[in-house]
């Protein structure tokens, strides 16, 4: 446990943030692609992501832009799937 301690300690705090935000995207991700989609769950998340991403600007550093992409896309996501609920059709299909 140490080890792991002082090996966190070594690296960047942005590295190990956008660890954090990159997380968040995977658990929006899940809970927009659940059947059915857990549409309450996924919006914690992308506004948690949000709030980091956002509010922390350029201080994420080389992740920043993939990072501002990814909340992009996982807003428009949210919309459709969103969109698809309310409508009564699956999200994905055409």
């Amino acid at each position: 446990m140490e080890a792991l301690r002082r090996q966190l300690a070594e690296s960047p705090a942005e590295t190990v943030v956008a660890n954090h935000c990159y997380g968040l995207f995977e658990l929006a991700a899940v809970y927009l692609s659940a059947d059915p989609p857990q549409l309450a769950k996924a919006r914690l998340a992308i506004d948690a992501l949000g709030l980091l991403v956002d509010g922390l600007g350029d201080r994420l550093g080389e992740a920043t832009a993939a990072l501002r992409d990814g909340l992009t896309q996982l807003r428009l996501g949210y919309v459709q799937v969103d969109q698809a609920v309310r409508s009564g059709s699956r999200p994905g299909s055409s």
